[in-house]
């Protein structure tokens, strides 16, 4: 029988965000409480359990959100001011690579390229105003040229609560466990 490794084996601390604070803070504080949310869902499991898929006929999988936070981290905080950032999991001639190409023996590693994304998107992501005007990438779902660094925090804190209402299904069906 194989060991049970757990990829994440203890839920991080997750920040309660600030109930009073200046704009950045808050933005920021409510990211990575939706951040650490993410990783609370997949604490305790093990490669296999993040690959599971227990909505078919959905792609979707604890490691899949995982890697597709991951570059949607990259995309939005990255991909305007580093040159060659490119998605990790997913291209144009493999739209869905984040969620359908996962390999339980890689799960570590994605966990690392995760943190990895986010302490270098908290790096940049700083040294922007929030009214600094960014152009839009034609890939971006935004309905003109240009976005404000505003934006880009409310979109990903609006990405990251729709995806943790995913996980919070994923993980109840692998082990029954809930809660926020």
């Amino acid at each position: 029988m194989r060991d049970l490794v757990l990829v994440i084996p203890e839920a991080p601390v997750r920040p309660d965000p600030p109930q009073v604070a200046r704009e950045r803070e808050a933005l920021e504080g409510w990211l990575d409480f939706h951040r650490a949310t993410l990783l609370n869902k997949c604490a305790g499991l093990t490669a296999e359990q993040l690959t599971l898929r227990a909505c078919p006929p959905s792609t979707l999988s604890l490691l899949g959100l995982l890697r597709h936070l991951t570059d949607v981290e990259r995309g939005w905080f990255l991909r305007r001011w580093v040159a060659g950032v490119e998605p990790l999991y997913w291209g144009p001639d493999n739209l869905d690579g984040d969620f359908d190409d996962l390999v339980p023996a890689r799960a570590a590693e994605e966990v690392a390229a995760y943190h990895s994304a986010v302490d270098a998107c908290r790096s940049e992501a700083v040294r922007h105003e929030l009214d600094e005007i960014v152009p839009r990438h034609p890939e971006d779902p935004a309905s003109s040229d240009v976005i404000d660094v505003r934006w880009i925090y409310l979109h990903m804190i609006e990405e990251y609560a729709r995806h943790n209402g995913h996980a919070d299904l994923l993980r109840e069906a692998i082990d029954g466990a809930t809660g926020e």
